[in-house]
């Protein structure tokens, strides 16, 4: 154990310094993402944290599933519980404005004991993506938008989920898409998310009422793809926590609600060069051909890490050719029915969207993968379809129904493994599939409905 210095709260981001406004921090979280984007590490008084540089935790946390369960797989001394080693990265140093004490919380860099970056370890998989941009002269920016469900508190797993009655008391108010009503219907969350983003230093860029009951949309100011993973990490637990004040849940599954809309996290992406300037757009301000290679890569490579955008059973759900997310990877300029979307934007801001990606989704993942699609559609000069301009709806299917069938398809693309990290993907897949497989083994509500005594 190494000791730092004692003012390392000087480290600490402007926006940090300026919520403690001189207050002594009592705790600290040390933190990392896990497969499932949530929050793992170990809480620490202030002074142990100030008398040691580094935390450890075991790496097996990444063998488990999202039900706890930890997954055999054929990897050497698997169980011997070997450490990470967590290094403060302490430009991410946050506050923790929910709790009783003057906490902080801050992403830790991972690695192992000889200093090299943990391979599975989702940050780092969007790290060593990001470096591939770096090494061609390219700088990828990314917007996440984040949409959610606050629901009533649903203790029983048995019974449906159901959104909340705001303060008119009716339900149908909160399914109008873009009303003002409807946000301040639930003006309470809403006010307490405002907080908390201020006290954590996170910049909202809006907040709309989405198509589905009880449904949110918070979009973020575009940058850097590491930052805006950050963001999104904190952001969900921070949305967690207002609506729980408010005595309701928070959701991000990607289909809470049999007949309401699924929600998305739609990432808009576009790449600079060493100068700044968007590759996508050419001096003339047209379209590049690195325009068109990055839509085809995001049209070639989807499928295949669709269980990176959808990792859960319930994921598949929302592509539904009678919901609002896409059925196939199309694209097309500023039509809202593709899988690939190119929004409205000037020269500078040319971007492309995908919507495929679920709000279950590990946004370091997420980020990942879409862009290592659109770097080897660019690296490989690949070339798009066609732009859609009806609605793609009115086209074939073109991604998988499954998680199951997801999984298959990644194995199709060596290239994607090289480029995401093979040791990660083959953990990934493990854990996944067993997921799978353990959601096979329950029988459902419907099936007792209908084969019961009619088959």
């Amino acid at each position: 154990m190494t000791n730092k210095s004692n003012d390392y709260v000087a480290r600490f981001p402007e926006a940090t310094q300026e919520w403690l406004n001189g207050r002594r921090v009592e705790e600290v979280e040390c933190i990392i993402g896990d497969f499932v984007g949530m929050s793992r590490g170990k809480a620490m008084p202030s002074a142990t944290f100030s008398r040691s540089d580094r935390t450890f935790l075991p790496l097996s946390i990444f063998y488990q599933t999202i039900a706890g369960d930890y997954v055999d797989m054929e990897i050497a001394d698997q169980w011997t519980e070997s450490d990470m080693v967590l290094t403060p990265d302490y430009s991410t140093a946050v506050a923790v404005p929910w709790s009783d004490d003057v906490a902080i919380q801050v992403i830790h860099d991972v690695s192992d004991l000889a200093g090299k970056p943990i391979g599975i370890v989702p940050r780092n998989v969007l790290k060593r993506v990001v470096d591939l941009y770096k090494a061609e002269g390219w700088t990828p920016v990314v917007a996440p938008e984040i949409e959610f469900y606050l629901i009533k508190r649903n203790l029983d797993p048995a019974l449906p989920i159901e959104p909340p009655i705001g303060r008119t008391g009716r339900r149908v108010v909160s399914r109008q898409a873009y009303s003002m009503m409807a946000v301040d219907d639930y003006g309470p969350v809403i006010d307490d998310i405002y907080d908390f983003a201020e006290a954590v230093g996170l910049e909202i860029d809006t907040i709309i009422q989405e198509g589905g009951a009880g449904q949110i949309e918070i979009n973020l100011v575009h940058g850097d793809p590491i930052h805006l993973a950050d963001q999104v990490f904190f952001f969900k637990r921070l949305i967690r926590e207002a609506a729980l004040k408010n005595d309701c849940f928070a959701t991000f599954m990607a289909k809470p609600m049999q007949d309401e809309p699924g929600s998305a996290m739609h990432i808009h992406q576009s790449v600079l060069d060493e100068k700044g300037n968007n590759v996508f757009s050419g001096k003339d301000g047209k379209e590049t051909g690195l325009f068109y290679n990055f839509i085809a890569g995001q049209q070639t490579y989807i499928p295949h890490v669709i269980s990176f955008l959808a990792p859960y059973v319930n994921s598949y759900r929302r592509f539904v050719a009678s919901g609002s997310a896409p059925i196939n990877l199309e694209w097309g300029a500023d039509n809202r029915t593709t899988g690939i979307r190119i929004p409205i934007s000037g020269p500078t801001a040319r971007r492309v969207e995908n919507r495929v990606s679920g709000m279950d989704a590990n946004p370091y993942l997420a980020l990942a993968a879409s862009l290592a699609c659109g770097y080897l559609g660019m690296k490989r000069g690949l070339k798009p379809r066609e732009p859609m301009t009806g609605e793609a709806y009115e086209q074939p299917r073109g991604m998988p129904r499954s998680l199951h069938g997801g999984l298959d398809l990644f194995d199709g693309a060596p290239e994607l493994a090289e480029i995401l990290g093979e040791e990660f993907c083959s953990v990934y897949k493990a854990v996944k599939r067993h997921e799978a497989e353990a959601f096979l083994e329950v029988i459902s509500p419907w099936e007792r409905e209908h084969l019961l005594l009619n088959v």
